[in-house]
């Protein structure tokens, strides 16, 4: 199943034209990008739903044993991974196997119960290898977004659009989630976020620890000192452009006290969930993406007499809850808190 471009070119072609290094330097500069300005012009602009992450499960693309084992985690997504996870000699027969689950999920929707169904894609550089990804999973309604590693450059997210615009006339809803594994990555970072056709396809910005430690040559440390710059832009910059930021992988899967630490850091900072590389992480990072129960209980409380407070005459510009003064901004984080928890299903009959 191809996906239909309208234009007489193949995608071999395509990837000559477009992905090569030549050819992204110029649709970096602006030269090919107006091909692609006239293969479409709209955009989803209806105001997206939010979809829970707190966890991000990947999974080997190459791997069939794996794949069906994820479908039962009730991972928050689960990223079929057609890029690192799979060497390189396997490329194809991982992309004809992802293709085959999506076709599965096609035709049984609750396979993966409510797991949001993610691939991630070969890297732009490689050229015909993440045309081939793209244009093979695409076409499927099973498919709900896109994992594109290695985003240095606001063209990158912008390429991907296009081609999931042009395969989304159905008014299909597939996100984009932008990994971000460099130092030119993190510099442009503001202007990836801000790229203007991708801003009804980009959804959040992944933070990839171990690429960036190594574009960076950086030493790894338990406490992730050295990360801490690049993990606070992230965060800002998500939050300025309303994407979700999803932070790093855990690699020492079998420490569990330390995952437990590094989820608690990675919510006080701001993230909105973590990345996942084994089932035994989930739990932890389900846990302490989710708010706590002390904390949904005083923001309940803070909403309802904050509003009470403000509204009708002689309302007031802020209150009191448990001694602590309660205006405008403690308002909002306590609606987001609300959202949160709604989320994980935490609220029940509290409303």
């Amino acid at each position: 199943m191809a996906l239909p471009i309208p234009l007489s070119i193949t995608s071999q072609r395509l990837a000559n034209l477009l992905l090569k290094k030549h050819s992204l330097t110029a649709l970096r500069g602006g030269t090919t990008l107006s091909l692609f300005s006239s293969l479409t012009t709209t955009t989803n602009n209806a105001q997206k739903a939010e979809r829970p992450r707190r966890s991000l499960l990947s999974v080997p693309g190459s791997d069939r044993r794996k794949i069906e084992k994820a479908a039962g985690l009730n991972a928050d997504s689960v990223v079929l991974d057609l890029e690192d996870g799979v060497p390189f000699d396997r490329k194809e027969e991982a992309r004809k196997l992802v293709v085959e689950t999506l076709r599965e999920q096609e035709a049984s929707p609750s396979i993966f119960g409510n797991s949001e169904v993610c691939v991630r894609i070969n890297g732009l550089e490689t050229g015909k290898l993440s045309l081939d990804d793209l244009q093979a999973v695409l076409p499927y309604s099973s498919l709900d977004a896109i994992v594109v590693p290695k985003v240095e450059h606001p063209s990158d997210v912008d390429f991907v659009s296009r081609l999931v615009s042009m395969s989304s006339g159905d008014g299909r809803d597939v996100r984009i989630l932008a990994a971000i594994e460099s130092a030119k990555g993190l510099l442009n970072l503001r202007d990836i976020a801000a790229t203007e056709f991708a801003a009804s396809y980009l959804d959040a910005l992944i933070f990839a620890s171990e690429d960036y430690c190594a574009d960076l040559e950086l030493i790894r440390t338990k406490a992730a000192t050295e990360m801490l710059h690049a993990r606070s832009q992230i965060v800002t910059v998500a939050k300025a452009y309303g994407l979700q930021a999803i932070d790093m992988v855990h690699i020492d899967f079998r420490n569990l006290e330390d995952l437990q630490r590094e989820c608690q850091e990675g919510r006080e900072m701001g993230f909105t969930g973590k990345q996942a590389i084994h089932p035994a992480q989930l739990e932890a990072i389900h846990t302490d993406f989710a708010p706590r129960e002390k904390d949904i209980d005083f923001a309940m409380r803070c909403v309802e007499e904050y509003e009470a407070t403000t509204t009708g005459v002689g309302g007031k510009g802020a209150c009191v809850v448990d001694g602590i003064v309660v205006d405008a901004p403690v308002y909002k984080w306590a609606v987001k808190i609300m959202k949160r928890a709604q989320q994980a299903g935490m609220l029940g009959n509290k409303q």
